[in-house]
């Protein structure tokens, strides 16, 4: 096996033998071939020029392949060799309802086995891709079309849906076929993702906003009941509000945990009273938190971590794009509506969670609230109350380095805000950092997708003062990444033109020296120094 998508990749070089994210080689080559179909699959769109709005199941099943594939959401080798040959299946359908010519090895390619399909994997993984900078950009697009997936399929189960998304999609899959395009083509198509990152993320947000309302500013608690509970963790609202209808009156609590914290702050959410609070912190706690938690636990989306234990691995249930060995799936019927009861049955066998922490944390602060709040932030800006602003998005993990960001946090000089999203947050959302003139230090807009109510944020603070370029706000953006949904994020911003992010704990190993020296000369992308020397160098700017 290859595989270098995420950032806790071995050596920040790439895995081997065995991922750091728990995957073994079948699981990892079954993905590589998982893409390589889909691949086949938009050259028959692309060349066939298929009208792929009468294609809404293969449509979505491109989105939920992409999807199987980002780090942590599925190690069930079992449901990928199903999804391979269920697109196998639209793409060999495809081709006979279409008249195209010279299609390549991924359009035409067969396999009868799941020991087949290994033997096909091993040739047309990361590494098929000879000259390296071609390859990083091949992956980086790769990576970036992973995270637009997971965010188009979010809006899609909510019923909402970009055509001209899912085009580029299958047109972007194609490209990745094409051994004639230059490294200069490549950039070009990576900015394009960015683009499109940019399109995505403000359908699902249009899809969040518009069934569950705009976030508001929320104190959720992270103590506990003496109820029975179930905890949900992933990204997708759908899945939760099911969940919550279906345990109405059944005496079973609801907690959320990792990224379905920001959940909380949809009105449409607040009317459960069962809906109770948050546990725990970011995806990568849960090996001791689902421990003590007690009660079953809905994977909805990725950020699986393998259990330890038989005892926690019979309490995980997964849905949509997840998948683990012998954890039970539950999948959604014709109308998109999924059953819980066994979930819910098990709850009420199981002790109530233990508690580890209590108190209260604030979120809400996504772009509809932030900017109701514009005239009050504008003169703070204004006044001198505050000197700038810190973005401090994206992903959590393992790696001790991640200490940094806590550290940058506490340091930072007490006339700065933190803008936040995704679970990056959890390294200083509970810290005491006060607030300057009533607007609290640490203002935390969500899950990563709402990196577009950041980005939002940021123009419309642009568009008040006047100014002609992003850059000239006074607001840096140091941001942590672990997976693929923070790849396209990351292409977003630099798509908008956003320069000098520092990225870390390290910079990603999928990008060539080459490539990485582009972005570091074009956009002044950075690593991450020492906390003094970064605080330093942000406040100068």
């Amino acid at each position: 096996m290859f595989c270098y998508q995420c950032q806790e990749t071995a050596k920040n070089t790439g895995c081997t033998v065995r991922g750091v994210c728990g995957k073994n080689k079948e699981v990892a080559g079954l993905q590589d071939l998982l893409i390589y179909t889909l691949k086949g699959i938009a050259e028959v769109v692309v060349k066939g020029k298929v009208d792929i709005s009468e294609y809404d199941e293969m449509n979505y099943g491109v989105l939920n392949g992409l999807f199987m594939t980002i780090t942590n959401a599925n190690f069930d080798d079992e449901s990928i060799v199903r999804h391979i040959q269920k697109m196998l299946s639209f793409r060999d359908g495809l081709k006979k309802s279409v008249n195209v010519d010279n299609l390549s090895d991924a359009a035409t390619f067969t396999v009868d086995s799941k020991e087949s399909m290994l033997g096909k994997a091993a040739s047309v993984g990361v590494l098929a891709t000879e000259n390296e900078d071609i390859r990083s950009l091949r992956e980086t697009i790769t990576y970036g079309l992973k995270g637009m997936a997971a965010y188009a399929e979010h809006a899609k189960n909510i019923g909402k849906e970009n055509l001209e998304v899912n085009a580029f999609l299958y047109k972007a899959l194609f490209d990745l076929l094409d051994d004639t395009l230059s490294v200069d083509d490549l950039v070009a198509l990576t900015l394009k993702t960015g683009e499109y990152g940019v399109k995505v993320m403000a359908l699902l947000d249009e899809a969040n906003t518009s069934k569950y309302g705009h976030p508001e500013i929320t104190e959720v608690n992270i103590g506990v009941r003496n109820n029975p509970a179930i905890l949900i963790t992933g990204h997708d609202l759908l899945d939760l509000e099911q969940l919550l209808e279906q345990t109405k009156g059944t005496g079973v609590d609801v907690y959320t945990h990792g990224e379905m914290l920001p959940a909380h702050s949809y009105p449409a959410f607040k009317k459960y009273d069962h809906f109770v609070g948050n546990y725990g912190n970011a995806w990568w706690k849960q090996l001791d938190e689902f421990v003590s938690f007690h009660g079953p636990i809905l994977f909805t989306t990725n950020c699986i971590v393998p259990p330890r234990s038989e005892e926690v691995r019979g309490r995980i249930f997964t849905t949509g794009s997840t998948g683990y060995p012998g954890c039970k799936h539950i999948e959604a019927d014709e109308n998109g509506k999924k059953d819980f009861s066994e979930i819910i049955t098990l709850a009420k066998t199981l002790p109530a969670p233990e508690e580890i922490e209590n108190g209260k944390i604030i979120g809400g602060f996504a772009r509809n609230q932030v900017l109701a709040l514009a005239d009050k932030v504008v003169e703070a800006v204004k006044s001198g109350a505050i000197k700038k602003f810190f973005v401090m998005a994206g992903c959590d993990g393992r790696q001790k380095s991640r200490a940094y960001y806590t550290e940058f946090a506490e340091r930072l000089p007490k006339d700065t805000v933190i803008l936040t999203a995704g679970c990056a947050k959890y390294r200083y959302n509970k810290l005491d950092l006060g607030d300057i003139g009533g607007i609290p230090r640490i203002l935390d807009a969500g899950q990563c997708n709402d990196c577009y109510s950041l980005a939002v944020i940021a123009l419309k603070l642009k568009e008040v003062f006047g100014l002609e370029d992003i850059n000239e706000l006074p607001i840096a953006f140091n941001i942590a990444w672990y997976e693929q949904k923070a790849v396209i994020v990351l292409l977003a911003l630099l798509y908008l033109g956003v320069k000098n992010i520092h990225l870390g704990p390290t910079l990603p190993g999928f990008l060539s020296a080459n490539v990485a020296k582009v972005l570091v000369d074009k956009f002044g992308l950075a690593g991450m120094g020492t906390v003094e020397e970064d605080i330093k160098l942000f406040m100068a700017q």
